[in-house]
């Protein structure tokens, strides 16, 4: 990792120098590159070699009154910016965050906490199109988070037009057709109360509404997540539930509702080497015209990951075997992956 440090000139006068000083703040600079290899089963792969770098930014610093703040930027492959967010921590008033879509805000934070070895069952070498709950995450938004009391965190997120991401300074972005504002809100609690039994446990839930009914006849969108997780000793265990009530109503082909579901278990062998299990699946709960339902074997989509990794200084290496059904939504569309992934940090 490398740090650079912000001075001022000593050339400057004093008073110029003062501000300087005052002002000055850290910028660390993290990377890491990704190599991977993909197998499928009863499809042709190409090539099945794949490359990913990134380099993260992240400045900070503290204001006069004692609040600090930090500004990360992160660029993926090819240096195309890939996220962005500034944190502002307010001391014993909470944290503003302002994201620009990257799904680390709201209820998109929680879309899938089990517990795995290294990637989300679906995010592990196959294209599953499981239905997560996002809320606006996804959109440019600003999020307030309370204090922890009592372990309990609530957090507000507000997006002013859905859709909009990575909205430049003194502009404004246009949002999708058809959406409006965005609200999230998530409560995030650790009931332990100084007991050690009850330490490695999290409840978490979170709602999410967006104004769809502009300028059409779609209804409002709805959206929520739930879950639990709990770390005991080496292994982890999580569950959740996930769903989402679309507002579509215009024809009689589209899905009016979705549900989630989904479960992880983790053991960690040692320091290096851990173990996992997860999986999620989705499935269509409603149809605007009943004859939706004489479909019942495209309605689900099913994923199941095992997964392996291992970590020495700054490599890991890692393998998910990954079971898909129905991905897509679509009956029979069946497919395995194994993925094996060399990672280096810096």
């Amino acid at each position: 990792m490398n740090k650079l440090t912000k001075v001022g000139f000593s050339a400057l006068c004093g008073s110029l120098a003062a501000i300087s000083s005052a002002n000055a703040g850290d910028l660390t600079v993290t990377g890491g590159v990704d190599m991977t290899w993909v197998s499928l089963s009863s499809d042709v792969s190409g090539n099945p070699i794949g490359m990913g770098s990134n380099l993260t930014f992240k400045g900070s610093g503290e204001l006069d009154n004692g609040w600090t703040f930090d500004s990360t930027v992160a660029h993926l492959n090819g240096n195309a910016f890939s996220a962005a967010g500034i944190v502002l921590t307010m001391g014993g008033l909470g944290t503003l965050d302002i994201d620009q879509g990257d799904s680390s805000n709201g209820i998109c934070a929680y879309d899938d906490k089990m517990p795995t070895a290294w990637e989300e069952s679906w995010g592990a070498g196959l294209s599953t199109q499981v239905k997560l709950a996002c809320g606006v995450g996804s959109s440019m938004n600003i999020q307030y988070a309370t204090p922890t009391v009592l372990g309990t965190t609530i957090k507000l997120a507000y997006a002013p037009k859905t859709g909009a991401v990575d909205t430049a300074d003194l502009t404004a972005g246009s949002g999708t057709v058809g959406s409006g504002r965005g609200y999230d809100a998530v409560i995030n609690i650790n009931p332990s109360l100084g007991t050690e039994v009850l330490s490695g446990l999290n409840i978490y839930a979170g709602g999410h509404y967006t104004e769809k009914n502009v300028g059409n006849a779609l209804e409002d969108l709805y959206s929520g997540v739930a879950g639990v997780t709990f770390d005991i000793g080496p292994i982890s265990l999580g569950v959740g539930v996930a769903g989402e009530a679309t507002g579509q109503e215009s024809t009689a082909t589209e899905v009016t509702a979705y549900k989630s579901n989904m479960f992880g278990i983790s053991f960690n062998v040692n320091d290096d080497l851990s173990l996992s299990y997860s999986e999620y699946d989705s499935r269509k709960a409603g149809f605007v015209h009943s004859s939706g339902y004489t479909r019942p074997n495209d309605r689900k989509v099913s994923v199941e990951s095992w997964q392996v990794a291992y970590t020495i200084g700054g490599a890991s290496i890692r393998l998910a075997e990954v079971e898909g059904t129905n991905l897509g939504f679509s009956s029979g569309a069946n497919k395995d992956a194994t993925v094996i992934s060399l990672g280096l940090a810096f």
